[in-house]
């Protein structure tokens, strides 16, 4: 979780009133928050991932002033018209289609501002971002730049700036093989021919994103006037981005000016501060908190959590949710903060009203047996991800890709679906555990997801050694089932990952639960491993009697 590490008295100037720190350190933590350390005036607090807009001192302070009643309700900022434009070039659709813009005047650059600006838009970047695929903040100079500004792609040879932490111009190709952020963010942009780039009236380049900005921007301890963009894939993860850095500066004392994006004919101004607008039951409420609040109470509790209120009727409340929280997607997302509002402290405790006694689910004792015949048979426990991806459970193994459960918006390429199998997982943890002396023997009993998308359990053990043999894999085999108290058959079996006429398929009861054999050296070769592997992986539910 992010932890934000603040000093008090610069707390206290952003929050206006007068709070001790002693309940500070104590009721802080209340509005979703783990409380980390305080050493001396330097608290540090470890906000859940929920709440990207408490990443920062500021964004606390604003939380703080309705939260401990100073400020209920929801905060509001002005924002002024500028006459600053933005064109999007058809050419980004491919690569980076969205970005947004705005501009920050009169900000006084203290070292708290800057320090907590950098470290807010690396937590953006990390959190929102998806560690900047998802979204890309700029933050520049304003003053040695003008409008209009375009947003384009170009050849990643054609033209040369001089990017942050440099002083030779670099071409954008050069960037990503020799510059340190290009190094590490590169693997955003190599599938793409051409590179998104920000310029302004005069060709002058003002961001590479996601990768680098240029120079000629660069923020400095004078610097009045800040130019912030923000490039993605996600429109709405954009929105959320700019809003919660702008209002960030605007607590600062720095004056929000919007901007236009135009995109062919679409024409839109950011950023865009409208409150998102939802009624919420107060039925419903008190029957999921198990409360018998009134309307009053419940008002109290969201304005409590910077929210606009309104009564609508008996039983409806109108919600104005602020346009810098991101993590409002449901009706129950609002429960939650009224929850928090009226305090967890306040909730009075319960018996239970039906005494009853609970006990280990039947399998599970199987499972436990099949732990223990392993563990007798000289192997280690592991526990690893079901979360995998395509490479490793089908492209490694030379399989197809077959049915699989797959994540819609994963967080890295290494985080794509559901594991179908144990022994990539298991494989994996053989490729980290290189350095190691062998044997190395491993097993795991764990769920997958089948093809009918439905959790399994399986067992699975790999080893690795340098005599590592099919005829070890096999006699390992059938003293596990011996053990198991399971009369098998061994038929055989090809499999493309591994070695053909040393693989074998498993039947219990007239039905195939399992295979087992010796790796092909292909497969151990693309796992990043050196010596002789054997694996074995069967359906531990349908052996459970």
């Amino acid at each position: 979780m992010p932890v934000v590490e603040f000093d008090y008295n610069d707390f206290i100037n952003l929050l206006g009133y007068k709070i001790s720190k002693k309940n500070l350190i104590e009721r802080l933590p209340m509005i979703g928050a783990d409380f980390d350390k305080a050493e001396g005036d330097q608290i540090s607090i470890e906000f859940f991932p929920d709440r990207p807009d408490l990443a920062s001192v500021e964004g606390i302070a604003r939380a703080s002033r309705s939260f401990f009643n100073f400020e209920p309700g929801l905060k509001k900022y002005s924002i002024k018209k500028s006459d600053i434009v933005i064109n999007v070039d058809s050419s980004v659709k491919k690569v980076r289609p969205y970005v947004i813009t705005a501009l920050v005047k009169n900000v006084k650059m203290t070292d708290e501002l800057i320090a907590s600006l950098m470290e807010l838009q690396e937590k953006l970047h990390v959190g929102l971002g998806r560690n900047r695929k998802k979204v890309a903040i700029g933050v520049h100079n304003f003053e040695p730049v003008e409008s209009p500004f375009i947003y384009k792609a170009v050849d990643p040879d054609s033209i040369q700036f001089v990017p942050l932490n440099k002083v030779e111009s670099m071409t954008m190709t050069e960037i990503l093989e020799k510059h340190e952020k290009g190094v590490d963010y590169a693997h955003l942009l190599k599938d793409y021919d051409k590179h998104p780039l920000i310029l302004d009236k005069n060709n002058n380049v003002l961001s590479y994103p996601p990768i680098i900005n240029g120079t000629l921007t660069e923020v400095t301890p004078f610097t009045t006037d800040l130019f912030i963009d923000v490039t993605g894939l996600d429109k709405k993860a954009i929105n959320y981005a700019l809003n919660i850095v702008t209002t960030s500066l605007a607590e600062r004392g720095g004056q929000i000016f919007s901007t236009v994006v135009k995109e062919g004919r679409k024409t839109y101004v950011s950023p865009n501060l409208t409150p998102v607008k939802r009624k919420l039951s107060l039925n419903y409420v008190n029957k999921i908190l198990g409360t018998n609040m009134n309307m009053n109470k419940v008002i109290d509790c969201l304005e409590k959590m910077g929210y606009g209120t309104s009564e609508s009727g008996k039983d409806i409340i109108n919600v104005e949710i602020p346009a810098w929280r991101a993590d409002i997607l449901h009706e129950i997302d609002l429960i939650e903060d009224v929850s928090i509002g009226y305090g967890y402290d306040n909730f009075e405790s319960e018996y239970p009203k039906a005494l009853t006694f609970g006990k280990r689910i039947s399998s599970y004792d199987f499972y436990e047996a099949l732990r223990t015949i392993m563990i007798g048979l000289g192997f280690n426990e592991v526990n690893t991800f079901t979360i995998s991806n395509e490479a490793d459970e089908f492209e490694k193994l030379g399989l197809k890709k077959a049915e699989r459960v797959e994540i819609e918006n994963p967080i890295g390429e290494d985080f794509s679906c559901l594991r179908v199998g144990l022994i990539p997982s298991l494989l994996k943890i053989l490729s980290e555990n290189r350095h190691h002396p062998l044997p190395q023997q491993i097993f795991e009993v764990g769920i997958i997801v089948d093809s009918k998308y439905k959790n399994r359990f399986k067992l699975g053990f790999a080893k690795i050694d340098a005599k590592a043999s099919f005829t070890e894999c096999k006699s390992l085999c059938e003293s596990i089932m011996r053990d198991a108290g399971i009369k098998t058959m061994i038929n055989d079996f090809e499999h493309p990952g591994f070695v053909k006429g040393r693989c074998a398929s498993i039947f219990y009861k007239n039905e195939e639960i399992g295979f087992f054999g010796e790796l092909h050296p292909k497969t151990i070769s693309n796992f990043e491993l050196e010596h002789p592997v054997i694996a074995f992986e069967i359906y531990s539910d349908l052996i459970y009697q």
